[in-house]
């Protein structure tokens, strides 16, 4: 039996294997394993870190990094919240194999993705998939605290029923005012209703949940494609990147030498562009910052268009040469994108385009 840890309790360090005391699932293929150690030494890390795992697999031992699902005012015990993907190797062991009394060596905690010392900002947690367990970390320190945090908390995935820690985020928003949250579903159950946001995350739908995102620190955990997409429509509304910090599935940063410097497209409003409209016969120099549509209006030729912010479709047309760099909230399907289509609306010029209209 693992004794309870004393206020004067020793930190835990990697020298002592970690037990672990309970296994919870999720979601489908998730799972939250606890850990304590065996001294009941406590745990030192910052919300948001990752634990490193030794696990015994048939054909030789893997290491795998998993971020601490837990808050650290919780210090007695650590979580580690998994999802199996189709090629998981390490992840599969552990929800297959993995049960409470059974010991694994452990490194850390280490990462620099993590809140401040002293957390007292307002917050806008973006993540997709298992990308929730770093939020889940900061989110759940800023809620025992036993202040009103600032949070406003976006989580996206295929489905309800793959919402991870839904219940919990419900009921710690339910007793926290501060803490608003958002959930955004690609698609519905069978036989479930869903009354809350369904599509692909987009500028709309951001600007619908967290009106304030320009005054606050941002978060961002999920596939790599899903955070590229976050990015983007940051850096369209102007976002302040300084603020952004992201954490990465496959390589979390331990030091600042493996943060990842990313090379978003940003548009120059002195970059010289150019638009031919090649039916009409007609070309008009731009800028990068200037849009299709905008270019199409001015110079009088007939591209119709509805929304303006790439939600409608309507300003579809098919691009025959050049590039774009076209941010969009919905209105064209990846299917049209890779046949060479446009939304002319939110699609602006890199050098020279070419459409037919």
């Amino acid at each position: 039996m693992i004794p309870m840890p004393q206020r004067d309790s020793p930190v835990w360090s990697d020298d002592e294997p970690l037990e672990c005391v309970s296994v919870l699932p999720e979601a489908p293929s998730v799972k939250t394993f606890s850990f304590r150690p065996p001294s009941g030494a406590t745990f030192v890390y910052q919300a948001g870190q990752f634990i490193t795992l030794d696990l015994p697999l048939p054909g030789g031992n893997v290491q795998r990094t998993y971020t601490i699902s837990s808050s650290p005012i919780s210090n007695a015990y650590i979580t580690v919240t998994v999802k199996a993907q189709p090629d998981s190797v390490g992840t599969r062991w552990m929800l297959d194999h993995l049960k409470p009394g059974m010991r694994l060596k452990a490194y850390g905690p280490a990462g620099l993705f993590h809140l401040p010392r002293e957390p007292d900002g307002k917050y806008l947690f973006i993540s997709a998939g298992s990308g929730v367990t770093p939020m889940m970390s900061m989110a759940t320190t800023l809620y025992e605290r036993g202040e009103d945090p600032d949070i406003c908390f976006i989580q996206c995935a295929r489905k309800p029923s793959e919402l991870i820690f839904r219940r919990k985020l419900e009921f710690m928003s339910s007793r926290a005012i501060g803490l608003e949250l958002h959930f955004v579903v690609g698609e519905s159950d069978p036989y479930e209703i869903w009354t809350g946001y369904r599509g692909k995350f987009n500028q709309l739908m951001l600007g619908l949940m967290c009106s304030d995102y320009l005054e606050r620190d941002i978060y961002c955990c999920g596939p790599e494609g899903f955070m590229t997409t976050v990015r983007e429509i940051l850096i369209s509304l102007n976002c302040d990147m300084d603020r952004y910090h992201q954490e990465s599935f496959a390589t979390p940063a331990e030091t600042k030498a493996d943060i990842t410097e990313f090379d978003d497209p940003v548009l120059d409003e002195s970059a010289p562009a150019e638009i031919v409209f090649a039916k009409s016969d007609v070309s008009v120099a731009c800028h990068e910052t200037d849009t299709v549509l905008q270019m199409a209006k001015s110079a009088n030729v007939p591209l119709p268009s509805g929304c303006t912010i790439g939600l409608c479709g309507t300003c579809k047309v098919k691009k025959r040469a050049g590039e774009v760099h076209m941010i969009h909230n919905g209105g064209i399907s990846d299917d049209d994108i890779e046949a060479g289509y446009i939304l002319a609306c939110c699609s602006h010029p890199i050098g020279r385009v070419e459409v037919e209209a």
